[in-house]
């Protein structure tokens, strides 16, 4: 997977195409990523304990990552990813600017 956390991505498909937004958890296994801001969903919860709150809650619910593409923070374009070797040491590069983020 080519996305990882905390990176700011954009979605190309989707009821929130076109939205940006930045990567709180990554799940590789599954090929999902979960964006802040996008594709939430309304979530009815009860409430388990005593004193806990019941009712409607919004939350983030995991996307394809193939629907997401990273954003480069240099030049701000989408981006596909590149690889680099930098002292031995894979980095990830922009395509449009060439900028090792």
């Amino acid at each position: 997977m080519n996305i990882k956390k905390n990176d700011t991505v954009v979605v190309l498909s989707g009821k929130d195409k076109g939205k940006q937004g930045k990567v709180q958890r990554t799940m590789p296994a599954a090929g999902k990523v979960i964006v802040e801001g996008i594709n939430v969903a309304t979530c009815h919860v009860k409430a388990r304990k005593q004193g806990e709150e019941s009712g409607i809650v919004r939350r983030e619910i995991p996307m394809y990552a193939c629907k997401v593409m990273r954003v480069c923070p240099k030049c701000g374009k989408a981006t596909r990813p590149a690889y680099k070797f930098v002292d031995g040491n894979k980095v990830r590069v922009c395509k449009h600017c060439g900028a090792e983020n």
